[in-house]
């Protein structure tokens, strides 16, 4: 199966949205049409810059994505962000799940299943954030552990709106830590992914699935990561801010597509 690259840029708690338009700006002119044309790519500043960016990004092969959402429509919900939101600001993307907001603001599988479920309602497609932590892997647990994550995230997730989402390994040890997962723990791991979903779903959903691989992805490890088996992409983290870094990056999914 010939899946599509993907690149996402998950901005965090990072740049002002005249810093965010900026980035984007630059982002613009220089990753190359011709790259686009092969590698899905997307900017996922934070809320107070998605407007900015995407009126930056509206005419670019360039695909605006968001951090997080609520799983409510509207009501009285004091500092969150609903999908109908995102969506009138032209969010195609949202991610769901990240292990910052599992470990910090204490997110379950059952609230990260509900926000699944309402971006796929508004037509935007979730990248479903899963992975372990150093100890975890210590304690050789890592793989019941995402598949825990996993089978909860998608209960309830009909096998056509499962194919609308995009997975993200990323090991917790190797978020923001300089750490990166190798070839073959990646490999094993996203290979390890896409059996639980023929499992929770059939072969060929599995093999459609696009399985990003994060956690301190470089343009200087990004070839070899983007080259191993079945790693169809990154969440980059902090390199996305880097205008360089990330245009690198995209280039390099860009030669392995080739």
């Amino acid at each position: 199966m010939n899946r599509r690259k993907l690149i996402a840029g998950n901005w965090k708690m990072n740049l002002t949205h005249k810093e965010a338009e900026d980035l984007s700006r630059h982002l613009v002119g220089s990753i190359k049409n011709e790259y686009l044309a092969k590698v899905e790519t997307v900017l996922c500043p934070p809320y107070t810059a998605l407007e900015s960016v995407g009126r930056v990004v509206s005419r670019s092969g360039l695909k605006l994505g968001a951090q997080n959402l609520y799983f409510e429509n509207d009501g009285a919900f004091t500092g969150e962000i609903s999908a109908r939101m995102l969506k009138e600001l032209g969010c195609e993307y949202v991610i769901i799940g990240h292990s910052e907001r599992r470990k910090f603001l204490h997110e379950t599988n059952k609230v990260i299943n509900s926000k699944i479920k309402k971006a796929i309602e508004f037509d935007i497609k979730p990248i479903l954030c899963v992975g372990e932590t150093f100890q975890e892997r210590e304690d050789e647990i890592f793989e019941g552990v995402v598949d825990e994550q996993l089978s909860d995230a998608l209960e309830g997730i009909s096998m056509t709106d499962m194919r609308k989402l995009v997975i993200a390994y990323e090991p917790v040890w190797a978020i923001g830590t300089g750490l990166c997962a190798t070839t073959d723990q990646a490999s094993s791991m996203h290979i390890f992914i896409a059996n639980v979903v023929t499992r929770l779903y059939d072969s060929e959903t599995a093999d459609k699935l696009i399985i990003l691989y994060g956690g301190s992805v470089n343009s200087k490890n990004a070839a070899e990561i983007l080259s191993a088996e079945r790693v169809d992409g990154a969440l980059v983290g902090g390199a996305s801010l880097k205008a360089d870094q990330f245009t690198q990056i995209v280039q390099c999914a860009f030669e392995i597509s080739k």
